[in-house]
């Protein structure tokens, strides 16, 4: 039986690496949320340390003034300066002298699901730093900013009557200071389960039909209300509660900073019988540009 040596099983790898990594950047993960949810900000350069960005709030008001009149009223802006750092990680995948010298002695290709596992767990991590943060590094996510407006629900939703959700939905979705309605409505999965299955009095469809019906977004904008179940806002709340979050869902209010998406690097031997592939990004944390464009709402 033929051995291979070294150099042969490197150029192996990195003859598979083209097909293997072309599929799994095709890969869909469909627990993986923060893309569809977080408008993500890949712009800024690859190694650069902070993200500077300003919380931004309008101020002025219009009023009546006289024909000759030198003092009209005036509307501006005023900024808040922070900066966001930027951290590097890493995960990859490799591959064992044995696997190597079967695939090359078999002439068959090397097998992907180690590689799909890397990307796996990168979306996975992204995910958690996008919603939840992460204390190590000072970051905080979509759902637990504290510096977001939260209120206390008069109630579980379960408990409460059809005119007393739709009430509780719509004060979250209200615009604050002059903003415009929320977009967005996340629920905890228990939460959306009810609604979605509890049938209105009048036998007319279900209380989670009635809020996309009539939600102050919708009757203001003309445009359907997005309402999403999401896992992590069970007992994401005050006290262990299930939170309600409701955002604009914009790069005006919202962002995740990605300067460096997940890629692989040149393959290298790490001992006498391993290869590896190693794989590094470089993330923020999720930046709320507008707190008035979001607001939790706990006890749901």
């Amino acid at each position: 039986m033929k051995h291979y040596d070294a150099n042969t099983m490197l150029a192996f790898i990195n003859n598979q690496r083209n097909h293997i990594e072309t599929t799994v950047n095709k890969t869909i993960f469909p627990e993986v949320q923060y893309a569809q949810l977080i408008p993500v900000d890949t712009s800024a350069p690859e190694w650069t340390k902070t993200v500077t960005y300003y919380n931004q709030e309008s101020y002025g008001q219009a009023d009546w003034v006289n024909g000759n009149a030198d003092d009209i009223p005036l509307a501006g802006n005023t900024y808040g300066k922070s900066e966001e750092k930027i951290h590097m990680a890493g995960i990859g995948y490799g591959y064992g002298y044995e696997e190597l010298q079967a695939s090359l002695a078999n002439g068959v290709n090397l097998p992907n699901e180690d590689a799909v596992a890397a990307r796996q767990t990168y979306e996975r991590f992204v995910d958690k730093v996008a919603f939840l943060g992460d204390e190590t590094k000072g970051m905080q996510g979509l759902i637990n900013n504290t510096n977001v407006a939260t209120n206390a629900a008069a109630g579980a939703f379960s408990t409460l009557d059809e005119a007393g959700i739709l009430k509780e939905v719509n004060g979250l979705l209200k615009g604050a200071n002059g903003q415009p309605p929320k977009s967005t409505l996340l629920l905890p999965v228990d939460v959306m389960t009810y609604l979605a299955s509890a049938v209105l009095s009048n036998k007319q469809g279900t209380l989670l039909q009635f809020i996309k019906e009539h939600n102050v977004y919708t009757a203001t904008t003309g445009q359907p209300l997005t309402v999403r179940a999401f896992h992590r806002l069970e007992g994401a709340g005050d006290g262990d509660t299930n939170r309600a979050v409701a955002y604009d869902r914009s790069p005006q209010v919202v962002k995740l900073h990605i300067p460096m998406p997940h890629r692989f690097l040149p393959t290298f031997q790490t001992g006498a019988l391993n290869f590896v592939v190693p794989g590094i990004f470089r993330l923020g944390g999720t930046e709320i540009r507008n707190k008035d464009g979001i607001a939790y709402l706990d006890g749901v």
